[in-house]
């Protein structure tokens, strides 16, 4: 696979630096436990722009699903965010939210009108026993009091039609329609109050690679179209590769390199990034051979000292294991690597 190069279409009002829909400062995750608490997210910092597509890439345990739940505080006990900020800013103007403090009620004032989110398993996002018009309709008319049932069957067609799928299936129960079917429904219900940002997580993964094609291309062409902003997380480096504006990079709870997904092709700074890049084949260049990573995740409950990634990295030296790197601005990527002095701009 090989990322796009050309220059990425941008929604509607979007990426612009004074644009932003959300400023994550400094967020920090723990799960609570009998003896020390298990820090799953570290400090984690970023930007989000109003009608970008931000990939979240890592392996299995690197901390990428409690970084949504904690965005969208649909995290449960024992997980607690112990510190940081999630600024939400409203396409309004206004000042923004900070979602951590925010009341149940505000809460659920703000989910499916301003933000929204797509879980990886359809059947269990969706309501085994009821068709898919009432789900929708239950949404529609919780914020819009003044919609009528028929209004909101209207729309719900609408909205199945936008991902593809025949208005009339709107009378169909989840078990009733294919895999592809009810992940991209799940997708027209996350759009359904139009917000201005939704979090997938792993929506394709349950799907074959025709269908995770043909969905990626309805996400792209429904943001060009209604310009909200996505965070889009998934173990599959080279998915975001051709999907996202920009991707971070997450180990151990931390985003150890973000940057634009073309230069993260050519050029990823971070040894981390580099292994991920090169475990997968490229489907339009000439063979090349493989290289994994080698070792497994750490645990969490004991990480090792300094850095990390530092047991499993190729080009790891004294004092890497001393020090959880600082982060480092190279050639426009945000890196926490000890190869680079903090701060430094390569040319």
């Amino acid at each position: 696979m090989v990322v796009r190069e050309e220059t990425r279409s941008a929604a509607p009002g979007a990426p612009a630096a004074s644009s932003v829909v959300l400023d994550v400062q400094g967020l920090t995750v723990e799960y609570a436990a009998a003896d020390t608490p298990v820090r799953a997210c570290a400090d984690v910092s970023f930007t989000l722009g109003r009608g970008e597509i931000l990939g979240v890439a890592g392996e299995s345990g690197s901390g990428k699903s409690t970084l949504i739940t904690a965005l969208t505080r649909l995290q449960r006990p024992p997980a607690v965010t112990t510190a940081g900020r999630i600024l939400f800013h409203g396409r309004d103007g206004g000042e923004p939210v900070d979602l951590v403090g925010l009341s149940d009620r505000r809460l659920r004032r703000m989910r499916w009108t301003r933000m929204s989110i797509v879980l990886q398993s359809a059947m269990d996002a969706l309501n085994p026993v009821m068709r898919l018009g009432a789900q929708f309709s239950d949404v529609l008319r919780t914020h819009d009091r003044s919609m009528s049932k028929a209004a909101a069957r209207e729309r719900a067609a609408e909205l199945l039609a936008m991902v593809g799928i025949s208005g009339d299936r709107a009378r169909s129960f989840p078990h009733e329609l294919s895999g592809g079917m009810r992940q991209r429904a799940t997708i027209a219900l996350a759009l359904a109050c139009r917000p201005e940002l939704v979090v997938m997580d792993e929506p394709t993964t349950a799907v074959d690679v025709v269908m995770q094609r043909q969905i990626l291309a309805q996400v792209l062409a429904l943001r060009a179209e209604l310009g909200f902003a996505v965070v889009f997380v998934t173990h599959d480096l080279s998915l975001l590769l051709e999907l996202a504006d920009r991707i971070a990079v997450m180990y151990a709870g931390r985003i150890v390199e973000i940057g634009d997904a073309a230069s993260m092709y050519r050029d990823p700074k971070h040894p981390y990034t580099r292994g991920l890049r090169d475990s997968f084949p490229p489907l339009r260049a000439a063979p090349r051979h493989l290289t994994g990573i080698p070792g497994s995740p750490p645990d969490l409950r004991d990480p090792p000292s300094g850095c990390p990634f530092h047991p499993r990295c190729p080009r790891r030296f004294d004092g890497c294991d001393e020090a959880v790197p600082a982060t480092a601005t190279v050639d426009g990527h945000d890196v926490a690597c000890h190869i680079y002095p903090t701060g430094v701009e390569e040319s």
